[in-house]
């Protein structure tokens, strides 16, 4: 019983011993710190990425492995070199931790360790833009738990990683700096289809947002319209930049319809 009570004596004090005010105060200094220097970086990033906006992607995806080494490797060496806590503990810890994390952090734990896949599978990278379910748009950080996306109306999307493992996304660009667009024109039976085609083709390549190094494709074909068939001329380009894809569509669907009524270029008749 003196045993038993010495070791729970022992333990205690141990305890005691590594969450003395001045080590907390220390550990909650050095978590602070490690928040400051993710911040200080990725301040120093967008400034980067301003000066070289060619590089953006590289950035984003130094930034996120940086950040994710920050937090991981910070906090372990924060806990070993503060608290200092003897072997014996440290396997205790872990092996509770296990535990702890496999009933009651299921969800959690699942995200983390798909997190960290997904920054070596790289299914899709940080400013890639992206369809995931219903929806769509440009990836802004990949965190230890989730995965941030901007939508194309400016709403910000959080989707924990562990559902990219087993849920389909789509790429449109694969960390590519330009992305394919689809442009749909539809036109009546009887129009001119070679002449629409061909004023397309003009709108494209004098569009300032055309990359104009990959191929332009057009694709024809009938489809059905509010009950009524019509033909379809579907374009297939390439924008400089992923953030160019609204833009580009507003330019040449504006200028293309004006062509199309100046060309005499008849589009599907109403019921």
């Amino acid at each position: 019983m003196n045993e038993e009570a010495s070791a729970l004596m022992g333990e205690l004090s141990m305890v005691a011993d590594m969450l003395e005010g001045g080590k907390l105060l220390a550990l909650f200094i050095g978590i602070l710190g490690i928040w400051a220097a993710n911040w200080i970086l990725r301040q120093l990033a967008e400034g980067v990425m301003k000066r070289l906006p060619s590089r953006r992607f590289i950035i984003l995806q130094f930034v996120t492995l940086t950040s994710f080494i920050l937090y991981i490797g910070g906090v372990i060496v924060l806990i070993v070199a503060v608290l200092q806590p003897p072997r014996e503990f440290l396997l205790a810890i872990a092996g509770s931790a296990a535990v702890a994390i496999g009933f009651a952090l299921k969800d959690i734990a699942s995200s983390l360790v798909a997190g960290i896949l997904l920054l070596f599978e790289r299914p899709f990278q940080v400013g890639d833009r992206v369809t995931y379910g219903e929806t769509y748009g440009t990836i802004t950080a990949i965190t230890l738990r989730s995965v941030r996306l901007q939508t194309l109306d400016d709403n910000t999307v959080t989707i924990p990683n562990s559902s990219f493992i087993t849920d389909i996304v789509s790429s449109g660009n694969m960390g590519a700096m330009d992305m394919m667009v689809t442009a749909d024109f539809h036109l009546a039976l009887d129009a001119d289809v070679d002449k629409a085609e061909e004023i397309l083709q003009q709108v494209i390549v004098t569009s300032r947002f055309t990359y104009l190094k990959k191929p332009i494709k057009f694709i024809v074909e009938e489809v059905e319209i509010a009950e009524r068939i019509a033909i379809r001329l579907r374009a297939r380009a390439y924008v400089l930049d992923v953030d160019y894809e609204k833009p580009f569509l507003t330019d040449i669907t504006r200028r293309v319809s004006k062509l199309f009524i100046e060309a005499g270029i008849e589009r599907p008749s109403r019921l």
